[in-house]
């Protein structure tokens, strides 16, 4: 099978946060990030930590998505203020990648966003993590400021969904 065949069969869908594909994919996300970010890394560290009810609607929205039935990533989005959302915890597993689902994922979460109303989406992220930052940069993020006290992250971007 090739990877186009493989990424064709790929759903991308609305799920529940508590739902166990879900929680399956959050926990994969935290072990990558522990062991890729120098230090490791603690989801309660910091201010102002999402809790489930944050990517649920009518704050926000969780994705997961599915190769044949098996979860294989996930991304989520919450509000931060009226008419701005905050996408988060966008992770692909090791055996998925490479198929564009990083990018899909990234729109599907846009999509998303247009839907809650937002006009701006912003997000941030680790320095080590340079597949991220190509992405987010090649997707027409910008840089801008620190937006938040994540302790982890080195870059903070912005689009405009307008």
């Amino acid at each position: 099978m090739t990877q186009t065949d493989r990424a064709a069969r790929v759903d991308i869908a609305l799920a529940d946060p508590a739902s166990a594909d879900a929680q399956y994919c959050l926990a994969a996300y935290f072990r990558e990030i522990d062991h890729r970010f120098s230090g490791g890394f603690d989801p309660g560290k910091g201010g102002n930590v999402p809790d489930h009810d944050d990517f649920l609607p009518p704050r926000g929205s969780l994705l997961v998505a599915h190769l044949d039935g098996e979860a294989i990533g996930c991304g989520a989005l919450r509000t931060l203020s009226s008419g701005v959302g905050e996408i988060k915890r966008m992770w692909i597993s090791p055996n998925a990648r490479g198929l564009g689902l990083g990018r899909r994922l990234l729109a599907e979460l846009e999509a998303q966003a247009v839907q809650h109303a937002f006009h701006t989406v912003r997000l941030d992220t680790n320095a080590t993590l340079d597949e991220a930052l190509a992405l987010y940069r090649s997707s027409g993020y910008h840089e801008i400021p620190r937006f938040n006290d994540n302790p982890y992250a080195q870059h903070w971007f912005e689009k405009s969904l307008r």
